[in-house]
């Protein structure tokens, strides 16, 4: 574990860079600023060590990061259906910030533009963060934490947690952009995708779910098959075309809350790979379509395309539609989950 001073926020606090490295000579850097991941240094038989993590070059661009490069998402991911919601029978408002609906909590106050507290451990970091009653429009005084270990099997291990003391939304996830040819080296089409899902969410206006599992099979989003994700990515068709490009919430086929392989992704040119594991009933494919001239790390520029998300979460605008899978935690049930990121080389 290195630690070095990353920069300060724009109310003068330094922000804290943390640095593991496992025995097989792949590294990530952790922020205090966001739970920010903001490097993944994996090596290649072909190119050496490459950063595949797109993120910002430093705190100017962190401050504004509308792309939500490598961020932590929290309390809720995703989209809320006109920013509005109900619990145990009283309804909440969040903040309008995606045309008449919210997406990911906040945008200049969220909890991917705050400092966590952080206690790091040799091969680990725990970033925590409290939320009070009512803050981003959510009841509950809660308690946040994320969790991040490199272990020596290669894996990003990602572990959630949250309390509250009243009912609430929790449903976190990171939005790391990944290409596994390296961060800046061009455009993610061809890379590989398979993904453990035969059904999506059909999404409406807004990508705002309809209440539809609709099956895969026949639309550009099956990906039950390994095959590259330049093949069907045609943002002509209909479906694709409500989100300009792939930007969907697949359902995890068999879920049953327990740890498993969701996705793989595979970089022929490289011999990169990544597998990702987890225990949450969604998974977003998002093909970084809005990111467009975004400053990078190391002088380079950000692109459409250029980054794949795979965030795992509850399904977008769960809590309109009582027949998803519901993040509600509070006194009794807190909220407990797990991703893994593990890259292959």
């Amino acid at each position: 574990m290195k630690t070095n001073i990353f920069g300060q926020t724009k109310e003068g606090k330094n922000v804290t860079e943390y640095i593991i490295e496992n025995k097989n000579g792949m590294s990530i850097s952790l922020l205090d600023f966001g739970a920010i991941l903001h490097k993944i240094n994996v090596p290649s038989a072909v190119n050496g060590t490459a950063d595949v993590a797109l993120t910002c070059p430093d705190m100017k661009v962190y401050s504004v990061n509308d792309t939500y490069l490598g961020s932590t998402i929290a309390p809720n991911a995703n989209r809320i259906g006109n920013a509005k919601l109900t619990i145990d029978g009283v309804e909440y408002t969040m903040e309008v910030n995606d045309g008449p609906n919210n997406l990911h909590t906040a945008f200049e106050t969220g909890m991917n533009k705050m400092l966590w507290d952080a206690e790091a451990a040799e091969n680990s970091v725990k970033f925590t963060a409290k939320v009070a009653d009512g803050v981003y429009g959510l009841p509950g005084n809660r308690v946040l934490t994320v969790t991040y270990t490199l272990t020596d099997d290669n894996e990003v291990k990602i572990d959630y947690t949250g309390t509250s003391d009243k009912n609430t939304i929790i449903n976190m996830t990171n939005h790391t952009y990944f290409n596994l040819k390296g961060h800046g080296e061009g455009d993610i089409l061809d890379h590989e995708l398979w993904l453990n899902c035969s059904t999506f969410t059909m999404p409406g206006e807004g990508g705002i779910p309809t209440g539809e599992i609709t099956p895969v099979a026949g639309t550009p989003l099956d990906f039950t098959t390994m095959k590259a994700i330049r093949k069907d990515n045609d943002i002509t068709n209909p479906i694709m075309a409500l989100v300009n490009g792939y930007d969907h919430n697949y359902c995890i086929d068999g879920w049953d809350g327990t740890l498993r392989k969701v996705a793989e992704v595979k970089e022929p040119e490289t011999g990169r790979g990544m597998e990702v594991y987890s225990d949450l009933p969604g998974i977003q494919f998002y093909s970084g379509n809005y990111v467009n001239d975004n400053a990078g790390k190391d002088g380079k520029t950000y692109q459409k395309n250029y980054g794949l998300c795979l965030e795992t979460q509850y399904y977008p605008d769960h809590i309109n539609h009582a027949e998803f899978p519901q993040a509600v935690f509070g006194p009794g049930k807190d909220c407990k989950t797990t991703t893994i990121y593990k890259f292959t080389f």
